[in-house]
């Protein structure tokens, strides 16, 4: 059993209980002890090994995580090289460019983002992708789902949908455009945070396939 990690879910927005489940799944998985918290708050960010930004209306979690003094500690924690998971209005919010002024982005990832480019919530879809670093092809929930636009040089797309970035890679930082935490399947938590912490006990993230 690895050492135990705190890993905080910022839950001014979104699928807060969600997330956590997932990565207590994950952290049995890789055998970490974990211990959850949500964020509602400056001041608990610097003492966590890793953060999950989940989905909601991007611009209330910008505006909020400004207000509450959570937005520069979000960025000190990913230029300190600690990993973060931003999923849906979480990636919107994690890039550099949201097209829209309304959004007050982070500049987590080096990438130009469409907000919901895959249309407005009764256009909602599922779909299996293939998404680097996983075996088999994970079940993604798409939700007024946003779609990466352009990529800088620093960013790696792992998985695509219908020829545009739906998840991507920029150092510490894994983005996606659909919702993980709404499935059984703890693996791109893994991927995203329990990898990059390591001490990986629970078996190889290539070769595990869905819970």
């Amino acid at each position: 059993m690895s050492a135990g990690v705190r890993i905080g879910v910022v839950a001014v927005q979104g699928n807060v209980s969600e997330h956590a489940d997932a990565i207590e799944r994950a952290a049995a998985a890789t055998g970490h002890e974990v211990e959850t918290v949500e964020i509602r708050e400056s001041g608990v960010v610097p003492d966590c090994d890793a953060l999950a930004l989940p989905g909601g209306e991007s611009t209330t979690i910008s505006r909020l995580l400004r207000l509450e003094g959570i937005d520069e500690e979000i960025i000190a924690h990913a230029d300190a090289g600690k990993p973060i998971l931003a999923t849906c209005a979480g990636l919107i919010v994690a890039s550099s460019d949201a097209r829209d002024d309304r959004v007050e982005t982070l500049g987590l990832i080096d990438a130009d983002v469409d907000r919901n480019a895959f249309g407005r919530q009764v256009d909602s879809f599922e779909a299996g992708l293939d998404v680097d670093g996983l075996a088999d092809p994970f079940h993604a929930v798409f939700i007024r789902a946003p779609v990466v636009s352009e990529v800088g040089p620093s960013v790696d797309v792992l998985a695509t949908w219908e020829d545009r970035p739906v998840a991507v890679r920029d150092g510490p930082v894994v983005a996606t455009a659909f919702h993980p935490e709404l499935t059984d399947d703890y693996r791109i938590h893994r991927l995203a945070l329990f990898d990059r912490l390591g001490g990986d006990a629970g078996g190889d993230t290539e070769a595990e396939a869905e819970a």
